[in-house]
């Protein structure tokens, strides 16, 4: 069983059929679920996939989501922000959420999962290197 941690991109896109993106979260995430990976999202992910649904009154979805693939969120202390921050003043043009995600599965030894081909790329080199 492999460790997998999630970017916004793929939650967003796997939960909204209407999302361009959607058939591709879809698949991204069909195997994982079907092996019984184990599903890390940052917490600062979850903060940033519920904006919208709160603000419609459909939050109850995430959670019920997340719960069902059973997701374990990941607080962010000291350390994975550090790792973050680390990351950010390699990767110039890194965005301090994408930061927060790839930290989290860097320091959870989980692959990221991504619909970002820039981001997807950071992390492959991060990993193998």
């Amino acid at each position: 069983m492999a460790r997998v941690a999630l970017d916004a991109d793929v939650v967003i896109a796997f939960l909204d059929p209407s999302d361009a993106q959607h058939q591709q979260a879809v698949e991204l995430f069909r195997e994982h679920l079907a092996s019984g990976d184990d599903i890390l999202i940052a917490a600062t992910v979850y903060a940033e996939v519920i904006v919208k649904p709160l603000q419609h009154a459909t939050d109850g979805t995430v959670d019920q989501f997340l719960a069902a693939v059973g997701a374990h969120v990941v607080d962010v202390d000291r350390a994975l922000a550090r790792r973050a921050a680390q990351l950010r003043g390699h990767h110039g043009a890194l965005r301090l959420p994408d930061a927060l995600s790839l930290a989290t599965a860097l320091v959870s030894d989980a692959r990221l999962l991504t619909l970002d081909r820039a981001l997807r790329r950071i992390a492959d080199r991060e990993r193998d290197g």
